[in-house]
């Protein structure tokens, strides 16, 4: 399979605005090939902590997702802040917890399939030194989807740090993406950590990072990039807007880790 990271600047808290500038980019995507396109973390809104930014599942954001998924007959995925439904713990867009509380949307990976499927997944860590924790709601566990013979399962930016949820998750996954909103000033972790987790996992990692100023005055870097089993870079971006391909298999997962035995070495 084709995977594109699409690096991209966004525009503070307009979501018609990033529609625009992103469908022209999700469509070069397929038509260079890609099966699956990755946006940024946020991809709609830029990572704002301003409260009522949450739109109910299925709201802007995740049905521009779906028509770019079923227009180009690919999969599409970013992130955005998702209000869940009551009966999943949440509350309609504007309402109130049990404790009276506002609702707090979850920053949810949305994966849109061209078949009109929809997964998500929501983030675990939220970034409690930026504050995620306060606007945003913790996820309870990852997600693995198997599109096209691959299994893949999407992290969400602050993720990346934390190894366990990974490994946990490597017996069943031969691709992890990650999109992130990553900071300029921590942009080496970025680069690392990416290349740590596939070969500790020895599985492909897709990252998607943003570019440009956001709101709060923060810069990205972008360095969006794809990392083989091995811990190669198969294809890595500058600090523009751009597209970055790679074709992953998960034959080539399987063969590595027959070669090389690791995983079954974890203990814990």
């Amino acid at each position: 399979m084709r995977i594109a990271a699409v690096q991209h600047d966004i525009v503070w808290e307009d979501r018609a605005a990033n529609f625009a500038r992103l469908a022209p980019q999700v469509a070069r995507a397929a038509a260079a090939g890609a099966e699956l396109v990755l946006l940024s973390e946020t991809f709609s809104t830029g990572f704002s902590m301003t409260p009522g930014i949450g739109e109910p599942e299925g709201g802007p954001s995740s049905t521009f997702l779906r028509e770019q998924a079923a227009e180009h007959g690919v999969w599409v995925a970013g992130s955005c802040p998702e209000i869940a439904p009551a009966a999943d713990g949440g509350a309609a867009a504007g309402g109130s917890t049990a404790g009276g509380a506002a609702a707090l949307p979850y920053n949810s990976l949305v994966l849109a399939g061209p078949d009109g499927t929809v997964h998500r997944y929501r983030k675990l860590h939220p970034f409690t030194h930026g504050g995620e924790h306060e606007r945003f709601r913790a996820g309870e566990g990852p997600v693995t989807v198997e599109i096209g013979g691959l299994r893949i399962t999407p992290f969400i930016c602050y993720d990346l740090r934390f190894a366990d949820v990974f490994w946990h998750a490597a017996p069943g996954t031969d691709v992890y993406l990650v999109t992130a909103n990553w900071p300029a000033a921590r942009r080496l972790h970025w680069q690392a950590l990416l290349q740590a987790r596939a070969i500790e996992n020895q599985a492909y990692v897709v990252g998607c990072n943003r570019v440009g100023t956001a709101g709060d005055g923060t810069e990205h870097a972008g360095d969006s990039r794809v990392v083989s089993p091995m811990g190669e870079l198969l294809a890595t971006a500058a600090g523009v807007e751009t597209l970055v391909l790679a074709d992953v298999d998960a034959a080539e997962v399987a063969a590595t880790r027959d070669r090389l035995r690791f995983l079954p070495d974890r203990r814990g």
